[in-house]
């Protein structure tokens, strides 16, 4: 606001000296904003100007071309003029042909009135972002407001999708003690796919909703904002009143100052129909008009159908969440509420977690790995079992004597396969004969007797070949065959003709050798 005396010193100035905008913000020290602006809230007519200008020659093209697009742009309205002669500065043309824009007549809006728990309004708001570990989600107000009373619900959510969308409308109706037989929306996604003019087609989750609670979902006209001016004000009062430097420590926190604010102030304030009353008391004449909310809440879980890879974990909203083995490389059915996430394999459900609003996370049940790795463990040890059988036959009854006397069958299974890699199946097989002969069943008796025969020998003890870490190798078993084939290495056989000893032959050989 500026003082009286400055503004009729403005008109003066003006209307009567023919002093420009620059020239009296300059010699008052005042913006030329607030110049213009009081000289267009004065409403009189511009004094015409003794010095003539580059635009007077063209203000008629200017003006038919208007009348005839109004909504011309004014870049191509100067080439336009640029093409005929005309040379200024585009932004000097731009602030002169703004006088001579048409202005669209002002639309006059009804004033909407509602019965008592005929109406409520429903939106979205944004109020920034918060951290969940590594991910940073949205922070985002469900406000719905009742059209008559102006009670206000509010409830916080780090997200936008139809479930939580749901899950608004039921936290408002237990807000508000029921139902209003209309609701009001934006053409939003999680209420309206797709509209072409009259044309509608809904969210199928939200019209099993609206039928659940026996409520009419109707969305406004499209950039018809008014009609939904109510929910439109209670967003921008949330912000005003309640957001603005708020501290809280995470949503949970928010919401339930949020609820306080809801039942104290907000529900305390004048209600705009009649200011001698509140709110409060509006709402509550209007809470018998609201519908009733049935016994069973509608089912509000997200729900994905997820295939499970090689490893047994599913992904859900960006982390993993483990589930038994067993389902690997089959379809599973994902159900997430706010605060846990289940796994269902049919009707069954098999794995439940507590929900993580970070990413990247692997979210594990202990059984599920410890039994994995049991599976694991004792799969390897059959593997053992296997190889031990078919490069040493007698090493099945070294087991089934050491399972009679209690031993560690798994600890016997590693010990000898180290001395398979050692020495080799014959020597293996020999040994554990050996042992078995002697009543000594046991892999301490089998090493014992491999190197008795090695010192025997005067052999070096054996160095571990390291494989390289592939089943096909580590599993391979190379049985030795007699060295004297070698000694026939060279020997012409019985049907080979006999060698041509002609000096030719001789000749040719020597030559093949230089």
């Amino acid at each position: 606001m500026i003082p009286p005396e400055l503004e009729a010193q403005i008109l003066r100035l003006y209307h009567v000296e023919r002093w420009r905008v620059g020239t009296i913000a300059l010699q008052l020290g005042v913006h030329h904003a607030t110049v213009s602006r009081v000289i267009a809230r004065d409403g009189l007519p511009k004094p015409e100007r003794s010095r003539p200008s580059r635009v007077d020659a063209y203000v008629p093209f200017i003006q038919e071309t208007l009348t005839k697009y109004p909504r011309l742009v004014g870049t191509r309205l100067y080439a336009m003029c640029y093409e005929r002669g005309y040379r200024s500065n585009i932004d000097h043309f731009r602030a002169l042909i703004r006088t001579y824009r048409p202005k669209p007549p002002a639309e006059a809006y009804l004033r909407l009135r509602t019965l008592p728990g005929e109406q409520g309004q429903v939106d979205w708001g944004h109020f920034g972002h918060l951290t969940y570990g590594r991910a940073k989600r949205p922070v985002v107000a469900f406000v719905m407001v009742l059209s008559y009373s102006r009670a206000i619900a509010l409830r916080f959510f780090p997200s936008q999708q139809a479930e939580w969308f749901l899950r608004g409308h039921q936290h408002a109706f237990e807000r508000l003690a029921g139902v209003p037989r209309v609701i009001l929306y934006d053409n939003l996604k999680s209420a309206v796919l797709e509209r072409r003019g009259d044309a509608i087609r809904f969210n199928p989750l939200l019209l099993a909703f609206a039928k659940h609670y026996r409520y009419e979902p109707r969305p406004v006209a499209v950039a018809r904002g008014n009609e939904k001016g109510r929910v439109e004000r209670a967003i921008r009062y949330i912000r005003e009143a309640f957001f603005a430097a708020r501290r809280f420590r995470d949503l949970d926190d928010l919401n339930r100052q949020a609820d306080a604010w809801c039942e104290g102030i907000a529900i305390d304030r004048p209600w705009p129909e009649d200011r001698t009353t509140t709110v409060c008391k509006a709402w509550v004449q209007e809470q018998p008009a609201l519908l009733t909310t049935p016994d069973n809440p509608f089912p509000t879980d997200e729900r994905r159908e997820v295939t499970v890879g090689k490893t047994p974990y599913v992904r859900f909203d960006g982390n993993d969440y483990s589930l038994p083995h067993t389902l690997v490389r089959t379809t599973v059915v994902v159900l997430a509420s706010p605060d846990v996430v289940r796994i269902l394999a049919g009707d069954r459900e098999v794995a439940r977690h507590q929900r993580s609003f970070s990413r990247g996370e692997q979210i594990e049940d202990p059984t599920h790995i410890a039994t994995l790795v049991a599976v694991k463990r004792q799969g390897r040890q059959h593997r053992g079992f296997d190889r031990l059988a078919a490069a040493a036959p007698s090493s099945s009854a070294l087991f089934r004597e050491l399972a009679q006397r209690g031993h560690n069958i798994g600890n016997a299974t590693q010990r000898l396969l180290q001395l398979l890699d050692l020495y080799g199946a014959v020597a293996l097989e020999r040994a554990i004969v050996e042992a078995m002969a002697k009543g000594v069943p046991h892999p301490h008796a089998v090493r014992h007797v491999l190197e008795h025969e090695r010192y025997a020998r005067g052999e070096l003890p054996p160095l571990a070949v390291t494989l390289p870490d592939s089943a096909r190798l580590r599993d391979l078993v190379v049985r030795p065959h007699p060295l004297s084939t070698y000694d026939t290495i060279g020997e012409r056989p019985a049907c080979a003709p006999p060698p041509d000893d002609s000096e030719e032959t001789r000749r040719e050989q020597e030559d093949q050798r230089r």
